[in-house]
């Protein structure tokens, strides 16, 4: 064990890591760091009067967890869509893709695999699977940055396997939903730093160390020496603006359920179960198995008609531009209309669709025929956009036949007609048949007697009469 290269990585840098198990590792692993026994101190200069003996490595029994199949060569396992992506043990900025078997996670191996996601099309979802107690600040708040964009494209949902603490909450917070079992526990939005100071042993061994340097800030919390009040107020200003960053970086991927405010305001607490809920720190309480099922079937099912249409209102402004060009062309006749109805759909890949032309501007020859969408196998495997138009224009048919307007949705489909021109095509019969329903024409009736004259108009009939004869 390279134990010079984790004391670097311990002390006198920030962590996010929760402070009992840091607590944990210096009982553990501090003496065999260090080469002695180890003092707990507080941030006061208070001892707990407790000395830790070096511990002896203790043997796990084997086969606890099997380590996941990776489907080809994608880096994560893959279940119905969703890409599994564990983070678990302690965090550190890089390591490539060191894991479980040295109880640590790296943000470079994690970045690398949520990139393979974001790009993989056989990836529609997302799971962090996580179990982290926290590790380095160094890298975890791009990270973070990067699932929150991701979700955009792709839903992304944090599975607590009973912690997520610090970075390990930092990353859970940036999900869409997070779900944690009873006993699971969240949160301790805070940071924390270890400085050792072994100048009284040292002096005890009658050991000194000289540190020749150039720059009057280059030694600062050095261990071979107290650590100065004005070095202990800069290493607290330090750590106070990145407790606020990352209450900033919290309410960003909890918008809406969990301000800065509410994050800083919880000073590093941990909430487990329903009062992690209560708090805004999850979005429920469930058995992690049940929930992944949930979110699989959230994946199948098609999306709400609302979401369906807010989706179409973010289109480029372009592509509005089309649609609202064909909804405005004048029609001569329905068989127009069905004609015109027909031509309406583009690529959602276009980069920019241009209004199409009127009958009278492009001859018939100059019109791009729409190529129908390959059947997929699975319904699961078609393209969200396409699944959204499918479920659009079967509800507009439906509507359409309780006015006793039959359109055929399978042809409608085949054409890549647009579900706005389909609406309109649906309103436009609606009208005519009102106004057919409004006209009524009847002959002369034989049987009533027919009405006379006008006396008035009798009357300018005999005076224009004699003026033409005058």
């Amino acid at each position: 064990m390279l134990h010079a290269r984790i004391a670097a990585r311990a002390f006198n840098t920030p962590l996010l890591v929760e402070p009992t198990k840091a607590m944990a590792f210096l009982s553990g692993l501090g003496p065999r760091i260090l080469g002695r026994r180890v003092e707990m101190v507080d941030s006061n200069g208070a001892s707990d009067g407790a000395a830790y003996l070096p511990a002896h490595a203790s043997i796990l029994a084997g086969g606890l967890t099997e380590s996941l199949q990776h489907n080809a060569d994608a880096p994560y396992p893959i279940v119905d869509g969703i890409a599994v992506i564990e983070i678990a043990g302690v965090l550190i900025h890089r390591g490539s893709w060191i894991g479980q078997s040295s109880g640590q996670t790296s943000y470079e191996g994690i970045s690398a695999q949520i990139e393979a996601a974001a790009s993989d099309p056989s990836v529609r979802g997302l799971a962090l699977e996580i179990d982290s107690f926290g590790g380095e600040v160094a890298g975890v708040f791009d990270l973070a940055d990067r699932i929150r964009a991701i979700r955009g494209d792709k839903p992304v949902w944090a599975f607590v396997a009973e912690h997520a603490f610090s970075a390990g909450y930092a990353l859970a917070s940036q999900a869409d939903r997070i779900l944690l079992p009873r006993t699971g526990t969240v949160g301790s939005i805070g940071v924390v730093v270890m400085h050792a100071d072994l100048s009284g042993q040292l002096d005890q061994d009658g050991v000194q160390i000289t540190l020749i340097h150039s720059g009057q800030h280059k030694v600062e919390g050095n261990p071979y020496e107290p650590l100065p009040k004005n070095v202990r107020d800069d290493i607290q200003r330090e750590i106070d603006v990145l407790r606020f960053l990352f209450a900033e970086t919290v309410a960003s991927g909890r918008a809406g359920r969990l301000s800065q405010e509410a994050a800083l305001a919880t000073e590093a607490a941990t909430y487990r179960g329903t009062d992690a809920v209560v708090a805004g720190l999850a979005d429920d309480v469930t058995d992690l198995a049940r929930g992944f099922a949930s979110f699989r079937q959230m994946l199948s099912s098609p999306p709400p008609l609302s979401s369906m249409r807010a989706r179409r209102a973010s289109l480029p402004q372009p592509k509005q531009e089309a649609l609202m060009a064909q909804a405005n062309q004048p029609d001569d006749s329905m068989q127009d209309a069905d004609a015109d109805v027909t031509n309406t759909a583009e690529s959602e890949n276009d980069a920019a669709v241009p209004p199409p032309a009127t009958p009278a501007e492009a001859p018939e020859a100059s019109r791009r025929p729409v190529s129908a969408a390959p059947a997929p196998s699975n319904l699961a495997d078609l393209p969200v956009e396409l699944r959204e138009a499918a479920a659009e224009i079967a509800e507009i048919a439906a509507q359409a036949g309780r006015l006793g307007i039959a359109i055929d949705a399978a042809k409608a489909l085949r054409d890549a007609t647009a579900p706005e021109a389909l609406r309109k095509l649906v309103l436009q019969r609606a009208a005519a048949a009102a106004d057919a329903r409004d006209i009524v024409a009847a002959p002369p009736s034989p049987v009533l007697p027919k009405s006379a004259e006008s006396p008035i108009v009798a009357a300018a009939k005999k005076a224009a009469s004699a003026g033409s004869r005058g």
